[in-house]
């Protein structure tokens, strides 16, 4: 099965891509690079990389020349007023923003876990938990500290319990959906909004031989038949704030008494508020996981005999 970048390749071989950037601090970056992949006309490719001193570069990649004006105001919005660098938007020759598309750091490492693109293949080690995602029109390579962060927190969960209900929210890519499917050799229900990214959750799966072990549908959080009156042992969401924030009532309701969730996409203070959130709706923190200006939430629920206490 081709990734939407092979075949956006294939079918414009010989014209040049633009790519649009620019630079804002973690949280922008972060609801920039969202904004951009839900936008009404994505990009073929969305990435982020850290720069340094709390600051990210967002790109995103274009067949035709994108409209500066309807990009900055899209921008903007995202960015709420935060300082921004300029926009810069050029042309980049064929081949190139395939590369430059399926990140430019290569594989990244979680703990036991090995996330690379297609064109790292040959050179990913039999010996670790290896999932294949090539950049797309989906959030989710690894490359961003939020999900890594999740990897490294289901990494180190795995080592201790091997829980049999799992869910992914917001899967994206359906990176974390595959790691733990393939990790632990059980079924995962995965959801997301988008479309686009169902379609794409669901190659990938079928891409790392998790095709039979994921199962993506469209759906706003837990709003699914098949999700609906499910008692999870394991929750992975990787979100924006607010939806977590939404998000917790329905989480005590679906995560079983003495079950986990993985919760990223939170910088260090929006962490504390879900913390709040999460606490006074069951849960107690296990543990947290800070990279990159980034944290990840481990959270337990309290079990019935101790929520009476």
């Amino acid at each position: 099965m081709q990734s939407p970048l092979d075949r956006l390749d294939q079918a414009t071989p010989a014209l040049m891509m633009h790519q649009a950037s620019i630079v804002a601090g973690a949280e922008s970056a972060e609801r920039i690079a969202r904004a951009l992949e839900e936008a009404a006309d994505p990009p073929a490719a969305v990435g982020l990389f850290e720069r340094g001193d709390g600051r990210f570069e967002v790109f995103a990649h274009y067949a035709a020349q994108p409209s500066r004006e309807h990009l900055l105001t899209l921008i903007e919005d995202a960015a709420s007023g935060a300082r921004l660098g300029q926009l810069k938007i050029e042309e980049i020759a064929p081949g190139d923003w395939v590369t430059l598309s399926q990140g430019q750091r290569g594989p990244v490492s979680a703990g036991r876990f090995l996330v690379h693109g297609s064109h790292d293949r040959q050179r990913a080690p039999s010996h670790r938990f290896v999932v294949e995602i090539d950049a797309g029109r989906a959030f989710g390579t690894a490359h961003h500290a939020s999900t890594r962060g999740c990897l490294l927190a289901l990494d180190a969960l795995l080592k201790r319990r091997r829980p049999h209900s799992i869910v992914d929210l917001g899967t994206g890519t359906g990176i974390l959906a595959i790691a733990a499917a393939n990790a632990l050799k059980r079924k995962v229900l995965a959801s997301d909004s988008d479309p686009v990214a169902v379609t794409i959750a669901g190659e990938n799966a079928r891409n790392n031989c998790a095709g039979s072990q994921v199962h993506v549908v469209r759906a706003d959080g837990f709003a699914h038949p098949l999700l609906r009156w499910l008692k999870a042992d394991l929750v992975l969401a990787n979100l924006l704030e607010r939806v977590l924030y939404d998000l917790a009532p329905a989480l005590a309701k679906r995560v079983a008494p003495g079950g986990r969730a993985i919760l990223s996409g939170l910088t260090e203070t929006q962490a504390r508020s879900i913390e709040a959130r999460t606490r006074a709706h069951g849960f107690v923190m296990e543990k947290r996981i800070v990279l990159d200006g980034w944290t990840t939430l481990v959270i337990t629920r309290r079990s019935a005999k101790r929520m009476r206490d």
